[in-house]
């Protein structure tokens, strides 16, 4: 009966060990897309604009899509789209207190839209997206950008 039982926890042992082994090693591009959408909504400065933000979303998707909209009390709003693959760098321009991060992309990449503007409807590409942050660690910004990265670097090896 001994014999069974140390039996048994070995086994045991080794089916937790190797289940650990196996999901550990995988860092799936789900996970990052979900960190990074997390750390940008908490982090989100509503009052850090021209304009007061009446409503504003972000969405970082599964296929690799960034996507920022803000809506202004005065009816206006504003669209910007990229893709991850196409994605850059990151820069943080502030203090730990109130700044903006800057999304880079490659080339004149980011699709923005502007709707309900005294100037008219405004479709036109650019180069990076500023989303407004505020009370951000740099540890913080040090792990949104590895997981930008991370999640680039599979979107690219994905795609050829």
């Amino acid at each position: 009966m001994k014999k069974f039982t140390l039996n048994l926890k070995i086994v045991f042992s080794f089916t937790v060990c190797l289940a650990f082994c196996v999901f550990s090693g995988f860092d799936l591009p789900e996970n990052n897309t979900v960190f990074i959408q997390n750390v940008l909504t908490k982090y989100y400065d509503k009052d850090g604009q021209n304009q007061e933000v009446k409503r504003y979303e972000i969405n970082v998707t599964n296929t690799g899509f960034c996507r920022y909209r803000k809506v202004f009390v005065n009816g206006k709003e504003e669209y910007f789209a990229f893709n991850l693959s196409r994605f850059k760098t990151m820069d943080y321009y502030g203090t730990s207190t109130k700044g903006d991060l800057y999304l880079r992309t490659k080339n004149d990449d980011v699709i923005i839209q502007t709707r309900n503007d005294s100037r008219g409807e405004i479709d036109s590409m650019g180069t990076y997206v500023v989303i407004p942050l505020k009370n951000i660690d740099v540890e913080e910004l040090n792990a949104l950008a590895e997981n930008f990265k991370k999640l680039n670097q599979t979107l690219v090896a994905s795609n050829k």
